[in-house]
C-alpha cells in the first residue's frame, strides 16, 4: 500500500516541523498481492473541533490508521500536516490508498492538537477520532462521508468530512503504434522476423514484462499493429519511470535472437510522433566490440492516443446503488439445527458456516447501499402454521416486506426462522433468482444493480429451471454469488458458474457471465482464525462483481451519472497556514 506521494521525512510547506510523513509504505497484506483495482485519494476536513488551547485555537493534525485483517491490529498509515490556530482545518496533504471493492478496509482517523515539535502523539492533546471503512467513504453520495468525531466522553468533538477521489492515471489506457527501420539482419536465408517486448521498471530497479507485439515476418522495416495497454501496466502510473523496449528476431524453436534495445518513459512517449520519439536500437555487446558500431536500426513511434476508461467508482460516485439480497437453504440435508453436526447449528460461541458466509459478503456490500435494508429469503422449508413447502419465503415472516435492517438484522431474522420453520426440500434455486430478477427488470437505467447471495449445502434439484433463470437474468443488472457450505460434491454449481463453459438453456447462451460459485470449505483457516476465512471468502466471491457490473453498463451503453457538485466547506474564519 502506498501513502501520500511525498517521500518520508520531507517537510510540507506550512506544516509544523518534527512530524515525519510515515505514510510511504505500509505492511504487505497477504490478501492484497493482486494489482489493486484503483487508487483513491482521501481529503480530510474538520468542522468545530474541540478547542484545547487557552490563548489561541487548536493546532490540529489528522493521523490515519488501517487495520490488519488477521490480528485486528491498528497500524499508522500516515499523517497530514499541522494547521495552526484553527478549529475548521482543510488539510492539504492527502492519503493515497489502494482500493479493492472486494475487501473491507477499516480506517481510523485520530485528531490531535499539536503542542510541540515531538512526533510522539502521546505528547499532544487528543481531540477525538472517527471510525469508518474505505467502502463507506466511496459508497457515500458523491464519495463524501460526513461523520461526528467521538472519543471524549461528554464533549461534542465536531465533525469530519472525508472525500475520496479516484486517481485518473489508473484508468487511462494508451493506443500506440511503432515501426522500425534498417534493423540488423539475423536470419541466414531471409531477413529478420522482428517483434518488440516492453518492460516497466520496478521500485528496486528490476524490470517486469508488460507487452509483446506480434511478429512481422521477413522484413528489416516492420510496421507493427497498434496496441492498447493500461497506463498502470505500462508504468504503474509513474510518468517518468523507465520503460525498456527490446527488439528480437523471432525463431521457431523459441531461441529468439536479440537485436537491441532502447529506453523511454511514458512522458516522452506522450509527445506523440516527433523527432523525440525516434529511438536508436543499441546492442551493448556489439557496441563494446566494434568501434564503428552506430546502431542496430531505429524504432519510431507512429501514434499515441490516450483513452480514459469509465470505472466502477464513476458509477458509484454518480449515485448507482447496489442492492443486496440473501437467500438461505433450509433443506433437510443440512441436518437438525439443534445438533452440533448440523450446518445450521446455532452455536452460542461462534457463527456457523451460513452465518460466516452471510456476514463476510454482506458487511462489504452494505457500504454501497444507502438505506441498508436487505431482503432476506429462505427456500426448501415447511412453514407454519400449515406446513406448506416454500422456495421463496421471507426470513422475517413478512412476505409483503422481507427487508431486514443491516446485516445484523438479516442474521437475527435467520436465527429466528430456524426456530419456527421445518427443514424440508427439495433444493430449488429458480424461485429466488426469479424473485430478484423481477426487481432488476424494473430498473434497467443503471441507477441500481442487484447482487443475490445464495448459501446452500449442495445438490440442486431444479437444474434446468435454474439455468433458464440465469440465462434470462444475464440481460438484467444483476449478479449471483453462490457459496456452497458443507462436504457435498458441488459439480453442478461449477456448471452454473460459467467460467469454463458459458451457461445455456434451450439453445440460448447467457449474455454475460453473472454467476460466481465458491465452496466455503476452501476458505476455512487451519488455525481456526474465522476472521481470515471470512476475508478470503469475501475477496474471492466479490472480486468479479465490478467487472460484471461494468459489462452490463457497457452492453447497454449506460454512462455514469455526473457526480453531485463538489462540497465547498463553509468559510468560518480566514485561515492562515504558518
Amino acid at each position: 500500500m502506498f501513502g501520500p506521494e511525498k517521500p518520508a521525512g520531507r517537510q510540507e510547506p506550512g506544516g509544523s516541523g518534527g512530524f515525519p510523513n510515515m505514510a510511504s509504505v505500509g505492511d504487505f497484506n497477504v490478501l492484497s498481492s493482486s494489482i489493486p483495482a484503483t487508487k483513491v485519494e482521501l481529503s480530510v476536513s474538520c468542522r468545530n473541533l474541540l478547542d484545547r488551547d487557552t490563548f489561541s485555537k487548536s493546532d490540529p493534525i489528522c493521523v490515519l490508521y488501517t487495520q490488519a485483517i488477521g490480528n485486528k491490529e491498528w497500524r499508522e498509515f500516515g499523517r497530514t500536516e499541522v494547521i495552526d490556530n484553527t478549529l475548521n482545518p482543510d488539510f492539504v496533504r492527502k492519503f493515497i490508498m489502494d482500493y479493492f471493492f472486494e475487501e473491507r478496509e477499516n480506517l481510523r482517523f485520530d485528531f490531535y492538537d499539536v503542542d510541540s515539535k515531538s512526533p510522539n502523539l502521546s505528547k499532544h492533546d487528543f481531540l477525538g477520532q472517527m471510525f469508518c471503512t474505505l467502502g463507506e467513504i466511496v459508497g457515500s453520495q458523491g464519495s463524501r462521508l460526513e461523520k461526528s468525531i467521538v472519543g471524549i466522553p461528554g464533549k461534542k468533538c465536531g465533525t469530519v468530512i472525508v472525500t475520496a477521489e479516484e486517481l485518473g492515471c489508473c484508468r487511462d489506457s494508451v493506443l500506440m503504434q511503432f515501426c522500425a527501420n534498417k534493423l540488423d539482419k539475423k536470419d541466414f536465408f531471409g531477413k529478420s522476423d522482428p517483434f518488440l517486448v516492453f518492460h516497466r521498471s520496478n521500485e528496486d530497479g528490476s524490470f517486469t514484462i508488460c507487452h509483446k507485439t506480434e511478429v512481422v515476418k521477413n522484413t528489416l522495416n516492420p510496421v507493427w499493429q497498434a496496441f492498447k495497454i493500461s497506463v498502470r501496466a505500462l508504468c504503474n502510473g509513474d510518468y517518468d519511470r523507465t520503460i525498456k523496449v527490446e527488439v528480437y528476431d523471432w525463431d521457431r524453436d523459441g531461441s529468439h535472437d536479440f537485436i537491441g534495445e532502447f529506453t523511454t518513459s511514458y512522458r516522452e512517449l506522450s509527445r506523440g510522433q516527433s523527432q523525440f520519439n525516434v529511438y536508436e536500437v543499441i546492442n551493448p555487446k556489439k557496441k563494446g566490440k566494434k568501434k564503428k558500431y552506430v546502431n542496430s536500426g531505429t524504432v519510431t513511434l507512429l501514434s499515441f492516443l490516450i483513452e480514459t476508461e469509465v470505472s466502477f467508482l464513476d458509477y458509484i460516485k454518480g449515485g448507482t446503488q447496489i442492492n443486496f439480497t440473501v437467500a438461505i437453504d433450509f433443506t433437510a440435508s443440512n441436518g437438525n439445527p439443534s445438533q452440533p453436526t448440523s450446518l445450521h447449528y446455532m452455536n452460542p460461541y461462534q457463527l456457523n458456516a451460513y452465518g460466516m458466509a452471510l456476514k463476510a459478503v454482506g458487511e462489504i456490500i452494505q457500504d454501497y447501499d444507502s438505506d441498508k435494508m436487505f431482503p432476506a429469503l429462505g427456500f426448501g422449508a415447511r412453514l407454519p402454521p400449515d406446513g406448506r413447502v416454500s422456495h421463496e419465503f421471507a426470513l422475517n415472516g413478512n412476505p409483503q416486506n422481507p427487508y431486514c435492517h443491516g446485516i445484523d438484522g438479516v442474521m437475527e431474522a435467520y436465527y429466528r426462522s430456524l426456530k419456527s420453520v421445518q427443514l424440508y426440500g427439495p433444493t430449488n434455486f429458480a424461485p429466488v433468482i426469479n424473485h430478484v430478477a423481477r426487481y432488476a427488470a424494473s430498473v434497467k437505467d443503471g441507477s441500481q444493480y442487484f447482487v443475490l447471495l445464495i448459501i446452500t449445502d449442495g445438490v440442486i434439484s431444479d437444474m434446468a429451471q435454474t439455468k433458464e433463470s440465469i440465462v434470462n437474468a444475464s440481460k438484467l443488472p444483476m449478479s449471483i454469488i453462490i457459496v456452497g457450505v458443507g462436504p457435498a460434491e458441488f459439480d453442478a454449481m461449477e456448471e452454473l458458474d460459467g467460467d469454463v463453459v458459458r451457461i445455456s438453456s434451450r439453445g440460448k447462451f447467457a449474455e454475460r457471465d453473472i454467476v460466481q460459485f465458491v465452496p466455503f470449505r476452501d476458505y476455512i483457516d487451519r488455525s481456526g482464525n474465522h476472521v481470515l476465512s471470512m476475508a478470503r471468502l469475501a475477496k474471492d466471491v466479490l472480486a468479479e462483481i465490478p467487472e460484471q457490473f461494468l459489462s452490463y453498463m457497457r452492453v447497454r451503453g449506460i454512462k455514469p451519472s455526473p457526480a453531485p457538485p463538489p462540497y465547498t466547506p463553509p468559510i468560518h474564519v480566514l485561515q492562515t497556514q504558518i
